[in-house]
């Protein structure tokens, strides 16, 4: 009778566990809308919730691993069941001055063709808790980009604040005050839930933050380099567009689960884009790629964090294909294969690269038209490589024609050096009020290495008082 009991109780426990399994595998536990939870009142417009159109297979059979248990409303527009090319998400949360978000939009939409429209979808999560202010947004939003929602193109979600873990008493790494780590580690969870939503709504996705103007045809652009890139058969987890911050950074939509899955266990250790660099060398991605020019400038002038003074600027970035004036450009240094001075002074991806700069060496640009100078960018090197590691930026006056039959001018003045390989300087016609007829980059010690001169970029206005040639 004992063994008999005993056989008895291990096949109840057997199925038991089976059971288990089965009801665990079948359960809301695993799929976005999780148990019911007391939500905060909202209105009307605001009061429906959805589902993300993720099927469980996607999560479970093909990432073996679990799903964030998190509920989302959906406040305007729906997804395309269709898997576009590119889905890029971005957070916005009430702001103490100013808002960029609609400007944010415009930016991203007027920039595109239609046909690249078509091939992406934004995500955006009002991630405020304040209802009044994520009505007022939705409202503006609805109003101003009717046809984006209606095409599928733009889908805006809210994450209820009882989805959150805790914000408060979190650990104080790095001697941040208390305040800067609660925002810091809602601004992860918000990422987290927001790249969670968007793992298989596009095959790639681009991360951006609401504050944010972007360069023309910015899609046609990445998507070139994600060839490129795939072309060469190397392994990759992110491409950077842009050096700031958690703007511009694109990832394979196959890894967004790990990403947000990594975002929200590490929330509360560090700000997100130290986090990401964790995850992109976990993927085995040792090194950044950051591909320039870059594709999206950070326009906000105050912070979400307490509204700050913020003046960050990504001086790599170029709106559309710049056009610098009109203009001749010489040099000295030996040129390697067809990198040809020019290269450094025209719009797009080229540049100029010499054999063992020396002393005295130069690279000159000579105008077409005399030019009212008002700022100068010179980007020398390629990472930490080849960069031109001492020279004087001059402006001059009076064109003349060298023994070497090149034109150059008869008197130059400096308007500073390059540091660390890089030149800046704006407002210059509040010194030099006359219009110029050059600009020279001048070598004042050799080096070893070769040098790349990526960049040369001017701003200037129209002259009362032209110095003809």
């Amino acid at each position: 009778m004992r063994r008999h009991a005993k056989k008895k109780n291990i096949a109840v426990a057997v199925l038991l566990v089976v059971g288990g399994l089965y009801l665990i595998s079948h359960s809301d536990f695993l799929t976005d809308g999780g148990p019911t939870r007391s939500q905060e009142p909202i209105p009307n417009e605001l009061s429906w919730q959805a589902d993300r159109l993720v099927s469980k297979e996607f999560w479970i059979e093909e990432g073996e691993f679990l799903p964030l248990n998190v509920s989302y409303q959906l406040l305007a527009g729906a997804p395309s069941i269709q898997q576009r090319y590119l889905s890029v998400g971005m957070s916005s949360v009430k702001r103490r001055k100013g808002s960029y978000l609609i400007p944010t939009l415009q930016s991203l939409f007027s920039q595109s063709s239609p046909e690249e429209r078509s091939s992406m979808v934004f995500i955006v999560l009002l991630a405020d808790f304040d209802v009044s202010w994520r009505v007022a947004t939705v409202i503006e939003i609805k109003t101003k980009f009717a046809l984006e929602l209606e095409q599928g193109q733009l889908v805006v979600l809210h994450v209820p604040q009882d989805q959150y873990p805790p914000l408060t008493g979190l650990k104080r790494n790095y001697n941040d005050a208390p305040e800067r780590v609660s925002f810091r580690s809602k601004q992860n969870l918000d990422y987290s839930f927001l790249i969670h939503y968007s793992a298989h709504l596009g095959q790639y996705y681009l991360q951006l933050e609401d504050d944010v103007s972007s360069a023309k045809n910015f899609f046609t652009t990445i998507k070139r380099h994600i060839e490129e890139q795939e072309a060469k058969k190397s392994t990759w987890a992110m491409l950077e567009f842009s050096s700031l911050g958690y703007i511009g950074k694109l990832y394979k939509s196959t890894n967004l689960p790990l990403l947000a899955r990594f975002l929200f266990l590490f929330y509360q250790e560090m700000p997100c884009d130290w986090l990401m660099n964790h995850f992109r060398e976990l993927l085995t991605q040792k090194e950044q790629i950051i591909l320039k020019p870059s594709l999206f400038q950070h326009m906000g002038t105050f912070s979400s964090f307490q509204g700050t003074y913020n003046k960050l600027k990504d001086w790599d970035f170029e709106e559309s294909f710049y056009t610098n004036p009109s203009a001749d450009v010489y040099s000295d240094m030996s040129t390697y294969q067809k990198h040809y001075p020019k290269l450094a002074w025209d719009a797009g991806e080229g540049f100029f690269w010499g054999r063992y700069p020396e002393k005295g060496n130069y690279l000159t640009v000579v105008f077409t038209d005399p030019t009212l100078v008002t700022g100068i960018v010179v980007e020398t090197g390629s990472g930490a490589k080849d960069v031109l590691q001492s020279a004087v930026v001059q402006l001059g006056q009076d064109v003349l024609t060298t023994d070497k039959e090149e034109k150059s001018c008869k008197e130059f003045q400096s308007v500073g050096t390059l540091e660390n390989g890089r030149f800046q300087v704006h407002e210059l016609d509040r010194k030099y009020s006359s219009a110029s007829s050059c600009l020279r980059i001048q070598v004042t010690a050799g080096q070893k290495d070769w040098v790349i001169i990526r960049k040369i970029r001017i701003t200037t206005k129209l002259s009362t008082n032209t110095h003809q040639a």
